[in-house]
């Protein structure tokens, strides 16, 4: 097959890209920022995966609120009006989005036909998803992903050193919820999105979320070290600002059309996860 990708230098972009490759698919990067929306570096593809968008991680300034929302609706409008112009257009559009779609749902059961919430990144996601879905190819598939382990990247890699100096512990209280997945199951959702008939929005979060209490004392259990030591959500809040409500708040997201669509994932057990994480290699 003939894929290109968007935001191929972040960790899920590198890890597909060189899976596609081992498996003989022809791939190409496309660099929205450097290059912008080629229609000639789409024409043909059978597959886009779009995975470009400003980093959510950082403290939430009104400018990075702006990069963030530009890069992610702006961005994939480009991507998709390339996408129409060109010759012929690719068959599949498989975009990124995020667990953030839903909002704050505290202990409700969260599935793709949940509606949208409210707040920042849920606002951002559903006029992401909306741009994706303007696109012309047969099929669009919008992945929804939640946090995401690998030691490399991601939301583990900055958990890591706090927990190894036995400062961490649960946020906020640790009630809310958490839906992890390992990234090689983040790969494998977006390969078999690649490969299947696949439509519509599945969610990339493993099928059994937990709450962040339960997420600090198996990973406390991983690193051998001690999680006991609460983070106040203020502390956070401080620190880096609107943007902490990621961490504070949260969703009890399960991938309902993801199984049903025949996914099997690989980690679905966290201590699991979190040890294949832990031993991972860049």
């Amino acid at each position: 097959m003939r894929i290109t990708i968007t935001g191929a230098s972040g960790l899920i972009g590198t890890k597909l890209a060189t899976t596609l490759r081992e498996r003989g698919d022809e791939v190409t990067t496309l660099s929205l920022r450097r290059d912008g929306a080629r229609p000639d570096a789409l024409a043909g593809r059978d597959a886009v995966v779009h995975l470009a968008g400003e980093p959510v991680a950082q403290r939430w300034s009104d400018d990075a609120k702006r990069r963030i929302l530009e890069s992610r609706e702006q961005g994939t409008r480009e991507l998709v009006q390339a996408m129409t112009t060109a010759d012929p257009p690719p068959q599949a559009l498989i975009s990124a989005s995020a667990v953030g779609y839903y909002g704050p749902r505290g202990d409700e059961r969260v599935t793709e036909d949940t509606p949208p919430g409210t707040g920042f990144l849920a606002d951002v996601c559903r006029r992401w998803e909306h741009e994706a879905n303007q696109a012309p190819a047969g099929r669009v598939v919008t992945v929804r992903t939640g946090v995401v382990l690998d030691r490399d990247g991601g939301a583990l890699s900055k958990m890591l050193l706090p927990f190894k100096l036995g400062a961490g512990g649960p946020v906020a209280g640790g009630r809310q919820y958490m839906p992890w997945i390992h990234a090689d199951d983040v790969v494998g959702i977006y390969l078999a999105a690649i490969d299947g008939d696949w439509r519509g929005p599945v969610n990339a979060t493993a099928p059994e979320p937990v709450t962040n209490a339960t997420f600090s004392k198996a990973l406390g259990r991983a690193l051998r070290r001690p999680a006991i030591a609460p983070i106040p959500g203020a502390a956070l809040r401080v620190l880096y600002g609107d943007m902490a409500e990621i961490v504070t708040t949260g969703q009890r997201v399960v991938p309902q059309r993801t199984l049903e669509l025949g996914y099997r994932f690989t980690y679905e057990d966290l201590d699991q996860a979190l040890r294949g994480a832990l031993a991972s290699k860049a």
